[in-house]
């Protein structure tokens, strides 16, 4: 399997990234630049993997995101949700925070972007991080979204590239196990919002991350 992996140095992204290595040749990690807050972070991490496992890495500036203010991950005057505020076993709770950090079409977004460089490197399929626990409240983790794209791309891919995700169907403790089984350097990687010194364990990314860290019987922060 030839493969182009989405990165962004989160827990699904980078288990994804060590996944697509073991099944077959990753040519290209892409991370994206997209005026997130812990772009920074991201991109360090990223790149750190990637020289890790000698997978080629890029970086892809998509300024344009710049116009999607609505959201909190972007807007530099808005306050992502944290502490109490996340209560990431009530869905109605979390469905109200992910509004928040919704990023417009984000993710469809990045898996058109990938399936082009997929399409010219002649890799078979683009491999994105997405999880079974946080598809309730985005859709666009779930496997629906990526079936419909699987269809789209037989008709803009001249070799039909697919979507392959090796963590749709699990939570986050699952994947935080199967991280474990594939030596994941999990201290190395950043799955927070924010893009201080250490992961700050209150937003929602930390808090589910933090819990299935502690669920395999690590502590969240080494």
């Amino acid at each position: 399997m030839k493969s182009v992996v989405l990165l962004s140095s989160g827990l699904d992204s980078s288990v994804n990234l060590y996944e697509a290595h073991q099944a077959g040749s990753v040519l290209l990690a892409l991370t994206f630049n997209y005026g997130q807050k812990a772009v920074k972070k991201e991109i360090e991490k990223s790149k750190a993997l990637c020289e890790k496992l000698k997978i080629p890495h890029e970086v892809l500036d998509l300024s344009f995101f710049k116009s999607f203010q609505g959201s909190s991950l972007i807007n530099q005057s808005l306050h992502i949700p944290g502490q109490k505020e996340v209560q990431i076993d009530d869905l109605s709770a979390s469905q109200k925070t992910a509004k928040s950090v919704w990023v417009p079409n984000r993710n469809g977004i990045f898996l058109n972007i990938a399936a082009g460089f997929a399409e010219n490197l002649k890799a078979d399929v683009v491999v994105p991080g997405f999880n079974i626990e946080e598809a309730s409240t985005f859709a666009d983790n779930s496997e629906e979204f990526l079936n419909s794209l699987d269809k789209s791309f037989s008709f803009s891919t001249n070799n039909a590239v697919k979507t392959k995700c090796f963590t749709t169907r699990l939570n986050k403790t699952q994947i935080v196990k199967r991280a474990i089984e594939l030596k994941v350097p999990l201290y190395d990687l950043w799955p927070c919002y924010h893009d201080d010194e250490s992961w700050c364990g209150q937003c929602e990314s930390c808090q589910r991350a933090k819990r299935a860290f502690e669920a395999n019987g690590l502590n969240f922060i080494k």
